[in-house]
């Protein structure tokens, strides 16, 4: 059985090549957002970055720092013993330690330090050296879907699925940063609709709103989160597809609200809360004799008339059947009571219980009976 929960409600903290090779900075990137994930109680791993830099760039390209990528590269160096001391900090924090290994000897220090979800990166996506080395690890791995093709996501699912590994995906915009036009959520929809079993989720690098785009890709069933974060310390730019601590806190507060308001699973009929079946039975009519009827008689429409408000122990419009015999005499614009009738609802008795819990109590002291209110054609309108 693949267990999918692990993936369920999880966010990922992408440090990235954010500590800029300085450990230092990196434990205080830690320091600072394994607070936010405790004070909000919400479910995190801090992901970090895996290569090989001695291997993953060529030796002939080494000096070319007018290559972005290969001179980030080469700056963002950490040793294996200080990735081993940020990922024992990471746990230490509770935050659960993950990481990108963009190459096999990146997959094997995943092993080593004990990352238990490994991310395969968009760019990644149809590199199947990487992947099938990914793979012998059997962890479970979430993997974005920027820019790929649809046959690559189909083949990377069935990859997974045929080796009973779990697999999360990732609805992503690779372009850093995203403009709010640029999302794509509908996206969510269609990854949930082509691969039912597994759960999606959504990363994200647009950097004007840190609330909307989780509550509506929550909405759409996204289940798990993943976003770029720094910290501003004045001594190196923050990209703006980075989001500071203040920024995270408020996206973690969004999808605490969207979870509020969506509620049940769409999988299944929500429970009402009990304040909601009792607000509604305050609208429920009651069953009133229209005459004086004597012990014995069989109920018709012509014999009782609905009104609110319900009482305590009367019977209302939904268990009225017609041809229920009464047990004793009910007096005119009196409440017939589940006492009153022979009716299958007297002889179960947690639907008598029910009946006797709900509606009003109109016999205290002080209140006015419900057959009066009727008989003087009162109501009163419900908050």
């Amino acid at each position: 059985m693949i267990d999918r929960d692990i993936f369920e409600d999880l966010f990922v903290l992408e440090m990235a090549n954010n500590h800029w090779g300085k450990l230092d900075r990196a434990l205080k990137i830690v320091s600072e957002f394994s607070k936010l994930v405790r004070f909000n109680n919400v479910r995190a791993a801090i992901k970090v970055q895996f290569r090989d830099v001695d291997g993953f760039v060529h030796r002939d390209f080494r000096d070319r720092t007018d290559i972005r990528y290969v001179n980030k590269t080469l700056k963002t160096r950490l040793r294996d013993e200080e990735f081993a001391t940020l990922v024992k900090a990471i746990r230490e924090s509770g935050c659960i330690p993950m990481a990108t290994p963009f190459d096999e000897r990146s997959v094997d220090l995943c092993v080593e330090l004990g990352i238990p979800i490994i991310k395969i990166a968009s760019s990644d996506l149809n590199d199947w050296m990487l992947i099938e080395k990914i793979a012998t690890t059997r962890k479970p791995c979430i993997a974005s879907t920027g820019g790929s093709s649809l046959k690559d996501m189909d083949d990377l699912v069935t990859f997974f699925e045929n080796r009973n590994i779990p697999l999360a995906i990732n609805h992503c915009v690779s372009l850093y940063p995203s403009e709010d036009s640029e999302l794509e959520l509908n996206q969510v929809d269609f990854l949930k609709n082509r691969y039912p079993k597994l759960t999606i989720g959504f990363s994200t690098h647009e950097y004007h709103d840190w609330t909307s785009s989780i509550m509506i890709a929550y909405a759409k069933g996204a289940r798990t989160f993943e976003r770029h974060i720094d910290i501003d310390d004045n001594a190196i730019q923050v990209s703006p597809y980075c989001s500071l601590p203040e920024q995270a806190d408020s996206w973690f507060k969004a999808f605490l609200k969207a979870k509020e308001m969506c509620g049940a699973p769409g999988t299944q009929k929500r429970v009402p809360p009990r304040r909601e079946v009792e607000y509604l039975d305050s609208l429920v009519r009651g069953v009133y004799a229209k005459t004086d009827l004597p012990e014995g008689h069989i109920l018709a429409d012509k014999d009782v008339y609905l009104a609110i408000p319900l009482q305590k122990g009367q019977i209302s419009c939904r268990e009225l059947m017609r041809g229920e015999v009464l047990l004793k005499p009910v007096a005119k614009n009196a409440p017939v009571r589940i006492d009153d009738i022979d009716s299958p609802y007297a002889y179960i008795p947690s639907l008598k219980k029910l009946i006797y819990n709900r509606g009003l109590d109109l016999g205290t002291d002080g209140a006015k009976t419900a057959p009066q209110a009727v008989s003087e054609g009162k109501s009163q309108e419900p908050a």
